[in-house]
């Protein structure tokens, strides 16, 4: 018996090291977006609202953490997160026009204050002892869940316009190894909250693995080399982000979306077996473009 406890410790750290290694190199993703956010000195058209679910969802399995025994590795991976996280949000905050400023610092009040404060107080004195704890992890686990909504809409583009280009098969990988991690680890601690989620996790990731088995060697939906500079222009600019929820915090992906103008009837794609496009036309359709944009 003693030695069955044991083993199942040892696979929870394992699982717990592991998770945390994926885990940190995921917060880091949207290094090089702020980067650019820094050089340019703008946000361009990126927004605040991924950053700002992150750190909630950081700092609630931090407080559900904390209420747990024996989840180190949770608080050790969500205390990074939180930093992070911050560090993005001050960025946003100094290069966002006012607009985008004052909308951040609102969500931020509203959500990250005003919500976390909500759930707070309920839990804390409304509730004790193990209620507490698992009226808790279930507020973290529908968060967690309802966030997973983001790679559908990835997996959608690329069915429609059958293209992985904007489903790299690292991320889908990477997102996979971390809710198998998490899913262990939550496993051999008996923390079904911690394990639920990254049943999802782990679902849509082998979805997206195999979609990009599917559509990785179709070059005829998506393939941006049709496009006018103007539409490369366009492109370039306009990028969402899209955010990975698990127990271990908010694993946060930038994966660039194509505008609206990428939809199959607004797009002006060269015909490669026509060379005498009529230049009218092409004005025409360049100003349609900048109409839609």
């Amino acid at each position: 018996m003693a030695s069955s406890v044991s083993t199942h410790d040892n696979l929870a750290l394992i699982f717990g090291i592991l998770g945390n290694v994926i885990s940190f190199m995921v917060f880091l993703a949207p290094l090089p977006t702020f980067y650019r956010i820094f050089k340019k000195k703008s946000t361009e058209e990126f927004q605040s609202l991924p950053y700002l679910v992150a750190l909630f969802s950081c700092v609630l399995w931090l407080y559900y953490a904390s209420l747990k025994k024996d989840v180190i590795l949770l608080i050790t991976i969500n205390s990074f997160g939180c930093g992070i996280e911050i560090i993005y949000i001050l960025t946003y905050i100094i290069y966002a026009n006012k607009d985008a400023r004052w909308l951040t610092i609102k969500l931020f009040m509203a959500m990250n204050v005003g919500l976390f404060a909500l759930i707070f107080c309920v839990t804390n004195f409304a509730l004790h002892g193990s209620l507490r704890v698992k009226v808790l992890g279930w507020i973290c686990v529908s968060i967690s869940v309802s966030v997973f909504a983001a790679p559908l809409s990835i997996m959608a583009q690329v069915i429609r316009t059958k293209s992985v280009e904007f489903m790299p098969f690292n991320l889908s990988l990477f997102l996979t190894l971390s809710a198998i991690m998490w899913f262990g680890y939550g496993a051999f601690i008996k923390d079904i909250c911690i394990a639920i989620p990254n049943v999802v996790g782990f679902a849509l990731g082998v979805v997206q693995m195999v979609l990009y088995g599917i559509y990785r060697n179709n070059n005829n939906g998506g393939n941006n080399k049709g496009y006018s500079k103007k539409e490369h222009k366009t492109l370039d600019l306009v990028t969402n982000v899209v955010i990975e929820l698990s127990p271990k915090g908010t694993n946060e992906i930038i994966v660039p979306i194509p505008s609206p103008i990428t939809k199959d009837h607004r797009v002006m794609k060269k015909n490669n077996n026509n060379n005498h496009d009529d230049d009218d036309d092409d004005e025409k359709n360049v100003r349609d473009i900048e109409t839609i944009v």
